[in-house]
C-alpha cells in the first residue's frame, strides 16, 4: 500500500545550543550541508565546518580564468582547478601528522620575476625530491606528489609558462591528465591522503568560460573580467550570466550536469547558497541543466546568505534583486513546474548589516514566499562573517 508523503515542522533557535553541541562531540555523523560555491569567501568557514561535521559537500565551479589558471587551461584545455584545491586544503584534517607541509607545498607558487630556466630548476627540484618542501613530506605522500609532478613536468613540455604557478595546482592538474582527463580520481587520492573532512566535486568536467551580458549592450568572456580583483571593477550592471565554449568560437552552452553531482544534491540534508562573489561563484553553479531541477526535488531546507561586504560584481543590486536573480537561475529548467518554495526557503541575515536597498527586507521578501531570518553572523568591529557562528546558523537549520 502506498502512503502518501507526510511534512513535519518544528521550532527552532538559531543557534540552536543542544544541536551544536552534538554535533561537536560527533561531526563524522554531522549533516550533509551542500554548498554552492566557487571562490575563496568560504575558506574559513569550511575550515571552522570540519568541526561540525565531515559530511558536507561543496560543488565548485571550474571556470577560473585568471592567473596561473588560465596558463593551465590554455595549455592543457581544461577545467581550472584552483578552487578544487583551495578548498579540498581548507577541509583537510590539520590534526593530521604532517599537514603543515602538505599545506605549505600546495600553497606555493613558483616565482612569478624568475626566468623560465630558473623555473625549470625549481619544478625539476620538486619533482626530485630535492627541493626543501617536498623533502618534508614524509612517504608515501612524498613518492606520491614526486609521481604527479614528474607526470606534469613531462606533459608541460619547455614552452609551458610556470610564473606564479601553484604547485598544488600543477600536482592536481597531473593527476588529471594522468587519468585519461577524468578530475574525480585525483580529488578521491588527496582527498584520502590529507584526510578531507567532506566531499569536494568539481561542478562540471568542461573547460568552459563565463560570458557577461551588461546592461546597455557590451559584454565580457572570462572570469577574471568578471571579478574586479585583476581588472578594473564593473562600471554597468550584469544582465546576465552564460555558459561559453571557446573550442565553438565562444557559442553559448548549457551542459547537464552528471548523474554523480545530481546524487550528491538529492542526498543532501540543507542547501546553502552562500557568501562570494554573487556572479562568478553563486549563480556561476547554476547555469549547467539540470541543478535546478534537482534542488527542487530535494527535501530539505534551502538558505540563501547575501554578502556583507560589497560585492563588485553585485553593482546596483538591491537584496531583492540578488534574491530575484537566483531564483531566476533555480528555476531555468523548468521555470513554469519549478515553485520558488522547492528552490529556496530562507534569507539569512544578520541584524547589525545593512544590506544594499533593503529598507525592510521581511516586507520586500514576503510577496515571494521568502522567510528572512535575523541571526548573528559577523564580527562587529569588522562586518566580516564569523566563521563559527555561520556554521552554528546552518547546524541549527538542517
Amino acid at each position: 500500500m502506498s502512503r502518501a508523503p507526510i511534512r513535519v515542522t518544528r521550532a527552532i533557535r538559531i543557534p540552536d545550543p543542544i544541536r551544536v553541541v552534538r554535533t561537536r562531540r560527533s561531526p563524522d555523523l554531522g549533516p550533509r550541508i551542500l554548498f554552492f560555491t566557487g571562490g575563496t569567501a568560504l575558506r574559513e568557514t569550511s575550515q571552522a565546518l570540519v568541526e561540525y561535521t565531515h559530511n558536507s559537500v561543496h560543488l565548485v565551479t571550474p571556470f577560473d580564468s585568471g592567473g596561473s589558471s588560465a596558463a593551465l587551461r590554455r595549455h592543457f584545455d581544461m577545467p581550472a582547478v584552483g578552487d578544487l584545491r583551495s578548498r579540498l586544503m581548507a577541509l583537510a584534517d590539520r590534526s593530521l601528522h604532517g599537514y603543515p607541509e602538505i599545506y605549505s607545498l600546495f600553497a606555493h607558487r613558483l616565482p612569478k620575476t624568475s626566468s623560465p630556466d630558473q623555473l625549470r630548476a625549481e619544478l625539476d627540484a620538486l619533482a626530485n625530491g630535492v627541493h626543501p618542501l617536498i623533502a618534508k613530506v614524509s612517504d608515501p605522500m612524498r613518492k606520491i606528489i614526486r609521481h604527479h609532478l614528474q607526470i606534469f613536468a613531462k606533459a608541460a613540455g619547455g614552452d609551458f609558462d610556470l610564473r606564479g604557478a601553484s604547485v598544488g595546482n600543477l600536482i592536481l592538474t597531473a593527476g588529471y591528465l594522468d587519468s585519461r582527463r577524468h578530475i574525480d580520481p585525483i580529488v578521491f587520492i588527496y582527498s584520502k591522503l590529507v584526510q578531507v573532512r567532506g566531499e569536494v566535486r568539481l561542478l562540471i568536467n568542461s573547460n568552459l568560460q563565463l560570458r557577461a551580458q551588461l546592461e546597455g549592450g557590451g559584454h565580457l568572456i572570462g572570469q577574471h573580467l568578471i571579478t574586479g580583483k585583476e581588472t578594473p571593477p564593473l562600471t554597468k550592471p550584469i544582465a546576465e550570466l552564460s555558459l561559453v565554449d571557446p573550442a565553438r568560437g565562444n557559442a553559448p552552452v548549457r551542459p547537464m550536469i552528471r548523474d554523480k553531482i545530481r546524487a550528491a544534491i538529492g542526498a543532501c540534508d540543507l542547501i546553502c547558497y552562500p557568501v562570494g562573489s554573487f556572479y562568478s561563484s553563486l549563480i556561476a553553479t547554476l547555469l549547467p541543466a539540470g541543478v535546478g531541477k534537482a534542488v527542487s526535488q530535494t527535501h530539505c531546507p534551502k538558505v540563501f546568505i547575501p554578502n556583507t561586504f560589497h560585492d563588485p560584481e553585485s553593482i546596483g543590486m538591491s537584496l531583492e534583486n540578488q534574491v530575484r536573480t537566483l531564483l531566476r537561475h533555480l528555476r531555468a529548467d523548468d521555470p513554469d513546474t519549478i515553485a520558488i518554495g522547492d528552490v529556496l526557503d530562507f534569507v539569512l541575515l544578520d541584524p547589525a548589516i545593512a544590506y544594499p536597498g533593503a529598507a525592510n527586507p521581511e516586507r520586500e521578501l514576503a510577496p515571494l514566499g521568502v522567510q528572512v531570518i535575523r541571526t548573528p553572523l559577523t564580527v562587529p568591529e569588522t562586518g566580516a562573517i564569523d566563521p563559527h557562528l555561520l556554521c552554528q546558523a546552518l547546524i541549527s537549520l538542517v
